[in-house]
């Protein structure tokens, strides 16, 4: 456990490289599993999560090799179907593992996955769905699961489930036929991970539609390269701080079509916004203003991952917003965090009423979850004299070198190990 220093109230500028997509790496790496031979990854973010899936891969017998932001992979090795509970409880998308492994060995043992306490986030949609590829699932502390054949099916999701989506792409790449997803998931991390699957040598197409097809194949190839697309978060989280700090930053290494979602919100709170083909630059003009009504829902809408940190622009706006969180129905511990720095924010069940204040004040605050902690970053960079953010081992699970990427734009930060 660490914690996070910063004497905060200067105004940043200056250039951020973003990492590698933590929410797209993690389906990835399961995916290395699949094709029992070399996989080589680059961009890949060096974050705590990204070392958990690492030893999942690891305890099932890879061989893996990891130096400055590149990852080879060999899985000809794989031992065991059985992921161990203690990594499980650390990292919710554990349970991706699940796909791949039954894919290949028809087997699978994993724990129920832990990470983030983000409220009541049920596994159903998973395990619903692999029951409908014809593979048998006992859950007894921890999920059985084999099948004989995975067989296709045309599966409809009751809720536009990411990890659901990949779970059903991951665990049909070898099934004899096509299976089909409805309402299925639309987010880039989703293309990211038919594009890598499909470089490998399987049949996946539609990602980024509301339906996707995945044609059986009979194998993949032994020997794959393949980068890591940008993350769309961190780069949002930048945006954010630069809106609620006030200078001029620029996110490089981004595809500008995923944040989208984020830089309209962000023009229309007074910020202007220089998109080119793989940067945007963002400087605020004037106070920034409130936003009325903004519910969070999936992609391509405004994303749940961004809330904390846009809740904490908009904390100092010019007049009254209201947030409303429909996807996690826990993601509101950052409120009495926020506060401390004298945010006005007050809760009513997932309504979030925010009442613009002139200024943040400097507090020494917790973070319970990854995007609540950035938040508080962002308000502790903002805020004149010493703040304090504990528990960093949360905000390092999904930001590479936070600290590092916030001194090089002129951030008084460090990080501190207890």
């Amino acid at each position: 456990m660490g914690k996070y220093i910063i004497n905060g109230g200067k105004i940043l500028n200056g250039e951020v490289y973003i990492s590698g997509a933590k929410n797209s790496v993690l389906p990835i790496l399961a995916g290395t599993i699949l094709n029992g031979g070399i996989t080589v990854l680059k961009n890949v973010p060096i974050i705590s999560d990204t070392f958990v899936a690492l030893d999942i891969l690891k305890k099932l017998g890879c061989l893996v090799y990891f130096e400055k932001n590149k990852l080879v992979i060999d899985s000809s090795y794989i031992n065991t179907t059985v992921v161990p509970e203690e990594l499980v409880k650390k990292m919710r998308s554990s349970i991706i593992f699940l796909g791949s492994l039954l894919a290949r060995f028809k087997k699978a043992e994993i724990g129920y996955p832990g990470g983030c306490k983000l409220g009541k986030r049920p596994i159903d949609l998973h395990i619903n769905s692999l029951k409908k590829l014809n593979i048998n699932i006992e859950e007894n502390g921890s999920i059985f699961a084999k099948a004989n054949d995975i067989l296709p099916n045309t599966i409809k999701l009751s809720f536009a489930s990411v990890g659901a989506t990949q779970n059903i792409i991951l665990a049909s790449i070898f099934s004899n036929g096509e299976t089909i997803i409805k309402n299925c998931a639309k987010e880039p991390e989703i293309v990211d991970l038919q594009n890598f699957l499909n470089n490998m040598g399987a049949s996946i197409s539609g990602a980024g539609t509301d339906t996707i097809y995945i044609k059986g194949v009979k194998e993949l190839k032994k020997y794959s390269e393949y980068t890591i697309m940008p993350d769309r978060i961190e780069a949002g989280t930048f945006l954010c701080l630069a809106c609620c700090n006030g200078g001029k930053i620029t996110v490089k290494n981004v595809i500008p079509s995923h944040l989208k979602n984020i830089t309209d919100l962000l023009k229309k709170v007074g910020c202007e916004i220089d998109i080119k083909k793989d940067s945007i630059t963002i400087e605020r003009k004037g106070k920034i203003r409130n936003i009325d009504f903004l519910e969070t829902a999936p992609y391509p809408l405004f994303p749940t991952d961004l809330q904390p940190q846009f809740m904490t622009t908009l904390a100092i706006a010019n007049g009254n917003s209201i947030l409303k969180e429909s996807i996690f129905e826990a993601r509101n511990k950052h409120i009495k965090e926020l506060n401390k720095f004298g945010a006005n924010i007050k809760e009513n069940e997932n309504i979030f009423l925010i009442n613009g204040i002139s200024k943040f004040k400097a507090a020494n605050v917790y973070a319970e979850d990854l995007r609540g902690g950035a938040a508080l970053i962002i308000a502790g960079l903002c805020a004149k004299g010493e703040s304090t953010v504990f528990n960093s081992e949360y905000i390092m699970r999904g930001y590479e070198n936070i600290e590092k990427k916030l001194q090089k734009i002129g951030a008084n930060i460090k990080y501190i190990e207890d």
